[in-house]
């Protein structure tokens, strides 16, 4: 009798194991699905928010590229409202900056 007993006993630990090892895979299961659903809110969330950056510097670099070309345009209208102003004394400048760039490229 004690054998069979020590055979059930026997039977029940190994049953036991078993039950341990399937509760073991099914919590590795769960933690794993946990953590790929954490990794990919968390890939969404850095996408998300780089691509905000992105369009941030996107925006300011062309609200830089504006101011540029106003101020560019600023200056070329106040050039020629002063040419306009002094047509004469604009043409004697001219001449003189194209002789001093001339006699600067004969050296």
């Amino acid at each position: 009798m004690e054998a069979k007993s020590g055979q059930d006993e026997y039977s029940q630990v190994k049953q036991d194991l078993q039950q341990l090892r399937d509760d073991l895979a099914k919590l590795t299961r769960a933690v794993t699905e946990e953590q790929k659903g954490n990794i990919s809110s968390l890939r969404d969330e850095i996408r998300r928010e780089s691509q905000a950056a992105f369009d941030q510097v996107r925006q300011k670099g062309n609200e830089a590229v504006d101011r540029a070309k106003n101020a560019g345009d600023k200056a070329i209208h106040d050039v020629e409202r002063k040419i306009e102003e002094r047509p004469l004394l604009s043409v004697i400048i001219m001449f003189l900056i194209g002789v001093l760039v001339g006699k600067l490229l004969d050296r």
